[in-house]
């Protein structure tokens, strides 16, 4: 995924189908700068991490 792309979910109200090594995430906040973002698996905030954005995958 690109930074843009992962910026314009992050900012949007419903949810996209984004996952993270074969798990569905929801992102919190994109680094623009580091091309990081904040995530956590879907049901699970306490479990929050950066990873880079190139590892989102949108479908």
């Amino acid at each position: 995924m690109n930074i843009q792309r992962a910026r314009e979910i992050s900012e949007q109200t419903e949810m996209a189908n984004v996952t993270y090594n074969g798990k569905a995430v929801y992102i919190q906040h994109v680094d623009e700068g580091s091309g990081m973002a904040r995530i956590y698996p879907l049901g699970q905030p306490e479990n929050e991490k950066n990873v880079a954005v190139h590892e989102l995958l949108e479908g």
